[in-house]
């Protein structure tokens, strides 16, 4: 076990203002493999005090500059890129594989998009007798779930950096390991003292001195959409800009004469990927009665091909909220046709790759977000039934349609109330804008879209 020491703050590692660490835990095998300082207020305040001093400097900097600092940095990651997925598998439990090509390497694709973005986005523009100009909204407190540790801080961090504000990061607890080595390779790349700054900590202490701090300006968090309304709140309280990335139920609705073999396929790896700890995951499968047996018969022999092939839940409180809810949807009347609450695996977090059937839209499997790799298949009678099940949530992140016609599929897209559909398994895009509408958030990650929640307008008139 390495005891780590210090936080990142104004460009060097200080030591943190109070004694008190966090247990780091292998979620594969239960060990505790490192600490971390816990921080306190006056570490947020110390933090917070450096990025405001490093603002005027960092704002003032031309794009072209900050450019070639983002692009030094996605260096640094692809050269540490090993290292990064070893980190991640270790306090995440997510297999190696998983970590080199999605924690490790989305992140640097998306910092190479944001480095592009610095070079070439339109900070001025002329319109009429004005000139709007784009400028930085100021210091970012940017709070960082664990399902994907290092692309959430790529994500907040890139576009910041790009606009030209500075940060100040709270990483969640569970995986604040990743976090420490990205604040390495910021170091590494050039960023000046003060334009990054890392506080590992609780959320009830770190996060929520970060979020009530009057130097920050803006607060963007992910994770639980309980946790993003309290945040809401008392940032609108303080007049304060929020960006909040928060949770999902999505749909994968699979329309008369798509093919059917491939949708379920693809759904059901959709949401046993990363153990079902993804927040877009399309965790209701909706498909016309007049095909429900034959998918419930694809999907439980396809999530039975996954028992080895995913790794635990990040702690013991995820394993048991996870099963809760399997244990609901049994007793609620849902039929269990692949997986269950428990594990064969002696050791680790893990939870069985679960599949319900006859699942009906008012279940609690079918409105609440499990965060597990647990997929529920409901049945619709015609579109119209299947656009009222897809919508009849409170959320609205992602989603899937499937068609024979790709024209239908994209027409019943259009009705979906969500902010992001994938259409016959489209490829991810780190260029177009990521979020939610309804309980599942506001404002948009990645691409210009992302880069725009980091500014504030100015119109000069003549």
């Amino acid at each position: 076990m390495k005891a780590y020491d210090g936080m990142y703050i104004d460009g060097a590692w200080r030591p943190a203002a109070g004694p008190d660490v966090i247990e780091v835990v292998n979620p594969a095998d239960e060990q505790v493999i490192a600490t971390v300082p816990a921080g306190t207020v006056e570490d947020v305040d110390a933090a917070v005090r450096a990025a405001r001093a490093a603002l005027p400097a960092w704002a003032a900097t031309p794009p072209a500059e900050r450019a070639a600092r983002l692009t030094a940095l996605r260096d640094v990651l692809v050269a540490r890129q090993d290292e990064i997925a070893g980190t991640v598998t270790a306090e995440l439990g997510s297999p190696l594989k998983l970590s080199q090509t999605v924690h490790a390497g989305v992140p640097i694709a998306v910092t190479g998009s944001y480095a592009e973005l610095a070079a070439t986005y339109a900070f001025e523009e002329k319109v009429g007798n004005s000139t709007v100009l784009h400028e930085p909204v100021g210091v970012v407190g940017a709070i960082t779930p664990w399902n994907y540790p290092l692309h959430q801080i790529v994500a907040k961090t890139a576009p910041a950096l790009a606009a030209g504000c500075t940060v100040v990061v709270k990483p969640a607890e569970d995986t604040p390991l990743v976090a420490r080595l990205f604040a390495e390779a910021v170091h590494e790349s050039g960023v000046p003292a003060g334009v990054f700054n890392l506080v590992t900590g609780l959320g009830p202490v770190a996060g929520q001195a970060l979020v009530e701090h009057p130097g920050v300006d803006l607060v963007s968090f992910t994770g639980s959409t309980a946790v993003g309304r309290r945040i809401g709140a008392i940032a609108t309280g303080m007049v304060k800009k929020v960006a909040l990335e928060l949770g999902g139920k999505s749909a994968n609705v699979i329309l008369p004469g798509a093919d059917l073999a491939r949708a379920v396929n693809v759904g059901v790896a959709n949401v046993m990927s990363n153990s079902g700890q993804t927040c877009s995951a399309w965790t209701r499968m909706l498909v016309h009665r007049d095909r429900y047996d034959e998918a419930v018969e694809l999907a439980a022999a396809a999530a039975a091909k996954y028992g080895d092939r995913i790794g635990p839940l990040v702690n013991a409180a995820q394993r048991e909220r996870v099963r809760g809810y399997i244990e609901k949807g049994v007793a609620e009347g849902a039929r269990l046709v692949a997986g269950g609450p428990d594990s064969p695996h002696e050791k680790g977090y893990h939870v069985s790759p679960t599949v319900f059937a006859d699942v009906t839209p008012e279940m609690t499997i079918a409105q609440e977000e499990i965060f597990g790799p647990v997929l529920s298949i409901l049945r619709y009678a015609d579109e119209e039934d299947a656009l009222r099940i897809a919508n009849g949530t409170v959320y609205g992140l992602a989603g899937a349609v499937w068609a024979g016609d790709e024209a239908e599929a994209v027409a019943f897209a259009r009705r979906m109330e969500t902010g992001q559909v994938d259409i016959n398994g489209g490829r991810f895009n780190p260029l177009a804008p990521f979020g939610g509408h309804k309980q599942s958030g506001v404002g948009r990650e990645l691409g210009a879209h992302g880069l725009t929640e980091y500014l504030q307008t100015k119109s000069l008139q003549f």
